[in-house]
């Protein structure tokens, strides 16, 4: 058999898979989820850290959308089609049956970081000339790409624990359709990467400056540059156990970027930055790292 090629991705597929995902995903219902919590103590004292740190995370929307104004001052408009009437309601719907389950466990609502990193308002201040802005832009969705699946493993694995210990009403009620959504946010992202290398919208140097910026500044969801937390995120993976297994973890969420930015690294099955952040924030939590920065620096710049 020869060789099966995907379908070109046009504009037009990509904002019919955008206006479709919409109507497909509308936003959940706060009044849809069963509350029923047999046993909230011990949800609390299992997955306190982790339902915190993915509430503040949904709830940020308004920062996110800040910062790709500030990245990307000329949004296309099948992006704009999709953060504003896609993407923010969805999210913003996630953030508000999290934080309804905080409370319901007890615990105080999520307290969202709202502050656009000082590194961002610079490249943003470069991206009014094109090829900074091309750079930014796949900066957004790569960074959009492993938000969206490491988002999906950390639902997988939330769903799984707690149908364990019986809480399948908020397993399949909350959580369950929060993750459903993720892998549509984590298409879109993919194909507009693919496309923009499909088009050969970077030339060499300037893929040479995304990888270095992927290298250097490279996060994980929700760590936004402060070191607290980036310790928490620490908290989280241990609290789902894959800080037992980060290397087939960072496969997970890196194979991506690893196939569009590193292709001519051959076998890579993700970028080490992927590892390393991992690794770093499991030690931060762990107490077993060597972070010099001052205690009363709250940010990373």
């Amino acid at each position: 058999m020869g060789r099966v090629f995907a379908p070109k991705i046009t504009d037009a597929s990509l904002k019919a898979f955008t206006l479709k995902l919409g109507d497909k995903h509308p936003p959940i219902a706060l009044g849809s989820a069963d509350r029923t919590i047999h046993d909230p103590g011990a949800v609390r004292r299992r997955f306190a850290g982790t339902i915190d740190y993915l509430a503040r995370v949904e709830l940020e929307v308004d920062r996110n959308v800040l910062e790709l104004l500030t990245l990307l001052p000329n949004v296309s408009e099948v992006d704009k089609i999709f953060y504003q009437d896609v993407w923010y309601d969805q999210e913003m719907a996630h953030g508000y049956l999290l934080d309804q389950l905080q409370v319901d466990l007890g615990m105080e609502p999520a307290d969202p970081f709202m502050t656009v990193p000082l590194r961002m308002k610079l490249l943003g201040a470069l991206a009014h000339w094109d090829p900074i802005h091309d750079i930014s832009r796949m900066l957004y969705y790569l960074t959009g790409a492993s938000t969206e699946r490491q988002a999906v493993v950390a639902y997988s694995i939330l769903i799984r624990e707690l149908k364990l210990m019986g809480e399948d009403a908020i397993a399949e009620t909350i959580i369950h359709p929060i993750k459903q959504q993720e892998p549509g946010h984590y298409t879109f992202y993919k194909m507009s990467a693919e496309k923009m290398m499909q088009d050969g919208d970077l030339q060499p140097w300037q893929l040479f400056v995304t990888r270095l910026l992927r290298s250097q500044a490279f996060t994980l969801v929700g760590v936004d540059y402060v070191k607290k937390y980036q310790q928490d995120l620490g908290g989280v993976l241990t609290e789902l156990g894959m800080d037992q297994e980060m290397e087939v973890y960072a496969k997970e969420i890196g194979r991506l970027e690893a196939k569009l930015l590193w292709a001519k690294d051959k076998g890579m099955d993700f970028p080490p930055y992927f590892l390393k952040s991992l690794q770093e924030s499991v030690d931060m939590y762990k107490g077993q790292g060597n972070f010099d920065a001052p205690v009363n620096n709250r940010f990373m710049i």
